[in-house]
C-alpha cells in the first residue's frame, strides 16, 4: 500500500488552492504564513500532480522536482532516496588546483543527453580536467535551448534524461575523479511556463532586468522568495551531489537588504558543506568588477569562492582577433592583457569609454584562484551573431598562445567544450519555443541585437530553426584530423605542466611580473622561476628574457630558439621556460 504524502505550496495570492491528483481536485488548508497543505495517499509514489488556483489550472508545482511532459503540464514526485549513489569516497579538488570544462548537454554529444555525455568523460579525464561545469539543466521551454530561460528550477530537463539521468551523470563523473558544477539562474525566469506570479509575490515592479521582471529579494514577502532559491541551491548540492554552482549574472539580482541574498546563500551552502564533509563552492558571474563578491566577510565581502573574469577574456580576445566593436572598444593593447594578468580587472576604478564612466574597484590582496580565466565560453562564442569560435577567427598559432596564457595564468583556467581540439562547429543561440508569437519575438530580437554590430539580418541564424541547434553540436570525428589532435596534445601538455609546476597554482598575483612591447607585439610573463614569452606579431621577434640560464619546458613551434638572453620567436608563437 502507498505511503501518505503531504503536498505543500506557498500561495498567498489565491483565495482557494486545490491539489490536482489522479483526476481529482482535493481541498487544501491554508496556514497563516500563506502555505497551503494537505496529506493524501496516492496510488503510486511517482504520481503526477498540480495545483488549482481559484478554480484555474492545474498549474505545475513551483518546486516541481520533475516535469516529464513539459513546462505546462503536471509535476511528478521524485524519491531522492531511491538512487544508488556509489560516490561516497569522492572529494572535489580545491579551485586552486582546478581545470574547469564548460559544456552544454544538448550539444556536447550527438544524442544530447546526460547518459551520452557519460560516454565522453574519459576524454576529459585524459585531457586533465578536474571540474565539469554544466550549462543550466533545469526544465525550460521546448526540446532544446541554452537553458537560461528555465522556469521549473527544481526539475532536470526531461529531454536530457530527467532526474535519474542527471544523477547517473554526476555519479559517473565522481567515479572518474571529476567534480561537477552546475550553472543556475537566479536573476530571472523564462518568458513562457513561468507561473510563479500566480502563486505568490516572487516578482517586484520596483526593479527591472534586461530579461523582464526582477525577482523579489528584498521587498515584502521576500523571505519566502529567498527560501525558494536557497532551497533550490541546496537541493542541487545535496540531492544531485553537485560540488558547486555557477551563479549567472548576479549583477541583475536586485537586492538592497542589509544581508544580501548572496551572503545568505553562501552561509547556507557552507553549512551544508560542513554537515556533509564536502568541499562546495559558489562562483558568481558579474560584470561589476566588484571584489566585494569574493572578499571575506571580515572585510565587508560576501565570501563567495571565485568569479568569472571577463576583463582577461576581452583583453586576450582583442589581441588575438583585432576586434574592437561593442564592449571590446575598451580593450586592445598588450598593456590591457598585462594588467589583467597582474590584477584580474583591467577596469578597477578607471574610465571606461564603452560605459562612459569609471568602472570597477581594485581587487587588492585577493589571490588569483578567486578568478576564472578563459579564452572562450558559451557567452563569448554564442553571443556573436554567427557563434564563431576562436578556431574560426584566428590562426592555429594564436590558439596555442591563448591556451598557454589561460593555463599558465594565476587564475582558475576554464575551457569550453571542443576548445581543446580547435572544434570548427559554431555555438549559436538556439531556442525551441512552441508559441508562434514568442518564437517570432526571439527571432526578430536577435536580428535587431546585432544590427548595431554591422551584421545584416539574413546573416543572423534563426534561433528557432532546428538546424541552428544541430550545427552547434560538437563533431567528435574532427579528432581524426592531425591538426586537431596536435592542438589537443598541446592542451594536454599545458595541463600536465600546470599540475607539475607549483608556481602555476599558487595564485600569487603579487609575484607575477610582465614585460611587453606594444609596437613589436610581444609579451613576457614571469611567474617565479617560470617565464612565458609570446609573440602576437605576424613577424619573427627577438624577445628579451631576464638574465640566467633557461630550460625550455614547452614550445609551440620547433623553430623557437633561446640564446644570449632572448627567445627568438616565429610569428604567433609561445614558449614556456624555467630558470
Amino acid at each position: 500500500m502507498s505511503n501518505h504524502q503531504t503536498f505543500r505550496v506557498w500561495a498567498p495570492v489565491p483565495k482557494k488552492v486545490e491539489l490536482a491528483l489522479e483526476k481529482k481536485h482535493l481541498p487544501m488548508k491554508r496556514g497563516g504564513d500563506g502555505w497551503w497543505q494537505t496529506t493524501v495517499q496516492p496510488s503510486a509514489p511517482d504520481c503526477d500532480y498540480g495545483f488549482v488556483l481559484d478554480g484555474k489550472g492545474p498549474f505545475p508545482d513551483p518546486r516541481s522536482p520533475w516535469q516529464p511532459n513539459g513546462i505546462h503540464k503536471l509535476s511528478r514526485l521524485v524519491d531522492h532516496g531511491a538512487f544508488g549513489w556509489t560516490d561516497a569516497d569522492f572529494r572535489a579538488l580545491p579551485l586552486a588546483q582546478a581545470v574547469i570544462y564548460e559544456l552544454h548537454i544538448g550539444t556536447f554529444t550527438p544524442a544530447g543527453t546526460f547518459d551520452s555525455a557519460i560516454e565522453r568523460l574519459d576524454h576529459l579525464v585524459q585531457l586533465g580536467i578536474t571540474h565539469v561545469e554544466l550549462l543550466p539543466v533545469n526544465e525550460f521551454s521546448g526540446h532544446h535551448g541554452w537553458g537560461y530561460d528555465g522556469v521549473d528550477l527544481f526539475a532536470p530537463h526531461q529531454a536530457y534524461g530527467g532526474p535519474e539521468g542527471l544523477k547517473r551523470l554526476v555519479n559517473a563523473c565522481h567515479l572518474r575523479g571529476l567534480a561537477v558544477l552546475l550553472d543556475v539562474v537566479y536573476n530571472h525566469l523564462g518568458p513562457t511556463g513561468n507561473y510563479l506570479g500566480k502563486f505568490a509575490p516572487y516578482f517586484t515592479d520596483r526593479y527591472h532586468t534586461p530579461w523582464g521582471p526582477a525577482l523579489n529579494f528584498d521587498g515584502a514577502h521576500s523571505e519566502e522568495v529567498r527560501r525558494f532559491f536557497c532551497d533550490n541551491a541546496l537541493m542541487w548540492l545535496r540531492d544531485y551531489h553537485f560540488d558547486g554552482l555557477r551563479l549567472d549574472a548576479v549583477h541583475a539580482i536586485c537586492d538592497q537588504s542589509a544581508q544580501p541574498f548572496l551572503e545568505q546563500l553562501q552561509a547556507e551552502v557552507q553549512a551544508l558543506a560542513k554537515q556533509k564533509n564536502r568541499h562546495l563552492v559558489l562562483i558568481p558571474e558579474s560584470d561589476l568588477n566588484d571584489p566585494r563578491l569574493i572578499r571575506p566577510r571580515e572585510q565587508g565581502g560576501l565570501a563567495l569562492d571565485a568569479q568569472w573574469s571577463d576583463d582577461f577574456h576581452h583583453a586576450l580576445h582583442c589581441l588575438l582577433t583585432g576586434e574592437r566593436n561593442g564592449y571590446y572598444e575598451d580593450f586592445g593593447t598588450l598593456a590591457d592583457l598585462a594588467k589583467a594578468l597582474r590584477n584580474a580587472y583591467v577596469y578597477d576604478g578607471n574610465y571606461s569609454v564603452h560605459r562612459q564612466r569609471r568602472h570597477g574597484r581594485p581587487p587588492t590582496g585577493l589571490a588569483g584562484n578567486h578568478f576564472l580565466a578563459y579564452a572562450q565560453n558559451h557567452d563569448q562564442i554564442g553571443n556573436r551573431a554567427c557563434g564563431e569560435r576562436l578556431s574560426q577567427l584566428v590562426r592555429p598559432g594564436r590558439l596555442k598562445i591563448a591556451a598557454a596564457l589561460v593555463l599558465t595564468s594565476p587564475f582558475v583556467p576554464m575551457l569550453f567544450q571542443g576548445e581543446e581540439w580547435g572544434a570548427l562547429t559554431p555555438f549559436q543561440y538556439f531556442s525551441d519555443h512552441a508559441e508562434p508569437e514568442l518564437a517570432s519575438a526571439v527571432r526578430v530580437g536577435r536580428r535587431k541585437e546585432f544590427a548595431a554590430f554591422g551584421w545584416k539580418p539574413e546573416e543572423v541564424p534563426d534561433p528557432q530553426a532546428r538546424e541552428t541547434f544541430e550545427r552547434s553540436k560538437l563533431n567528435w570525428s574532427e579528432l581524426q584530423d592531425q591538426s586537431h589532435t596536435a592542438l589537443l596534445h598541446w592542451h594536454r601538455q599545458l595541463i600536465q605542466l600546470r599540475r607539475r609546476e607549483a608556481a602555476f597554482t599558487d595564485g600569487r598575483m603579487d609575484l607575477l611580473k610582465t614585460h611587453f612591447d606594444e609596437a613589436a607585439r610581444w609579451l613576457v610573463v614571469e611567474r617565479g622561476p617560470i617565464t612565458i614569452a609570446c609573440n602576437f606579431s605576424s613577424q619573427p621577434r627577438r624577445v628579451p628574457l631576464r638574465a640566467g640560464k633557461h630550460t625550455t619546458l614547452l614550445a609551440s613551434a620547433e623553430a623557437i630558439a633561446v640564446a644570449d638572453g632572448a627567445a627568438n620567436l616565429p610569428p604567433d608563437a609561445v614558449v614556456i621556460l624555467k630558470a
